[in-house]
């Protein structure tokens, strides 16, 4: 992208999405950007860097592309990629000094709450879970101490909306940090950074890769200050670097975010509403039904409702997996985020430590034809008796 930082700034993030990171290659004038896959890079007798570069681990022109360009999106002054969503968060708990606190969000994505239960005492960092939604949870937290309010909203699989404005404003006022997981909403629906949070986090493996055929992670910082210094260096140090390639494949994936998340919108909007009125499911969480409980927090941060729906069905463990068993479309698969629409019975996929309802089932809405997507459910959730499906 060939503007100025401040005609970026007054750009619709559309157009930030398509140009951000894609300026032309100054050698060749490749419109599509180069991939440097070398992991070293000249330095001089000495061991400076003429070219700005000296290891994979540290930066490389591919990857530093891709922070400029996630940068940018989030509206952030600076970024971090990670060979995972779980790499960057464990890249932050680890910047912490030990006997810190972090209050995190007790329905949050199943790994970070791994990471809090079998890591962070090691570490000596201490953990306290809370309903995030809830601010008086927060607040209460918040009378010790704390160094990191870590919020997902919307939260995983539960799809709770934590109010960022306020939580930001008791995490400052604590003299805590806010992390925000924004990797449902994505920065094309939502940006934490213009609501008070001090980090974002993303798992690029998901809406931001888009094709379900990338794994990565970033840290977006509102300030470029010494924790970020921090976790730059734990990053260096550790290894947890984004691959040039993956790199590659988000930037290829953040050119085309704002037309897939229109189309996502739309299709979970559908989706939602006709679970919302089958008489075999017991309750959707989806943040566009007025009748949701996280409805008008989410109307206020968010620019559409997202791509990612959870309902109950009336039953039991066994009649959520032979629903999830009868689908033909929707996939049978874990993550979410790609062009095809994903289904599962979210506690088997958790494992036995997982405290999401049994009757819940979890939904990646992609980018099919909403009517067949709705046709599928309605005979997924009669017992698969319909026939017209693909097989």
């Amino acid at each position: 992208m060939t503007a100025t930082g401040s005609e970026e700034k007054s750009l619709n993030f559309e157009t930030r999405a398509v140009h951000a990171g894609g300026h032309p290659d100054p050698e060749s004038g490749a419109i599509a950007p180069p991939i440097h896959l070398s992991t070293t890079f000249e330095r001089k007798a000495d061991g400076e860097t003429p070219h700005g570069y000296g290891y994979i681990r540290e930066t490389n022109p591919t990857q530093e592309r891709l922070e400029a360009a996630l940068a940018t999106l989030d509206g952030g002054a600076a970024s971090l990629a990670f060979s995972s969503g779980m790499a960057a968060g464990a890249a932050v708990a680890q910047s912490l000094r030990p006997g810190a606190r972090i209050i995190l969000t007790a329905d949050s994505y199943y790994s970070f709450r791994v990471l809090a239960s079998d890591f962070l005492q090691n570490w000596g960092i201490e953990c306290q879970l809370v309903s995030m939604h809830r601010p008086d949870e927060v607040e209460a937290a918040l009378a010790r101490p704390a160094d990191l309010v870590w919020a997902e909203t919307p939260s995983n699989p539960l799809m709770n909306i934590t109010d960022i404005r306020e939580v930001a404003a008791l995490a400052h006022r604590g003299g805590a940090r806010l992390l925000v997981d924004g990797t449902f909403a994505t920065p094309a629906l939502q940006r934490p950074l213009e609501q008070g949070a001090d980090i974002v986090l993303h798992s690029t493996t998901k809406y931001l890769g888009g094709h379900s055929d990338v794994q990565g992670g970033s840290l977006t910082f509102l300030h470029k200050d010494d924790f970020y210094e921090r976790v730059l260096h734990v990053r260096h140090i550790l290894g947890a670097v984004a691959s040039p390639f993956n790199s590659w494949l988000v930037l290829r994936g953040i050119r085309s975010l704002s037309a897939r998340m229109r189309m996502h919108c739309a299709n979970a909007s559908a989706v939602a509403q006709f679970l919302a009125s089958h008489e075999a499911v017991e309750m959707v969480h989806y943040p566009g039904l007025p009748t949701d409980p996280g409805h008008g927090t989410a109307s206020r941060q968010m620019l559409a409702f997202g791509g990612m729906v959870s309902f109950r069905v009336r039953g039991d463990r066994a009649r959520a997996i032979a629903v999830v068993a009868a689908t033909r479309i929707f996939v049978r698969a874990t993550s979410l985020g790609g062009v095809e629409s994903l289904i599962e019975h979210r506690a088997s996929s958790e494992g036995p430590l997982s405290k999401v309802p049994e009757n819940l089932i979890r939904l990646s809405v992609g980018l099919e034809h909403p009517d067949d997507l709705i046709d599928d459910l309605r005979q997924a959730l009669q017992g698969g008796s319909e026939s017209g499906a693909p097989s």
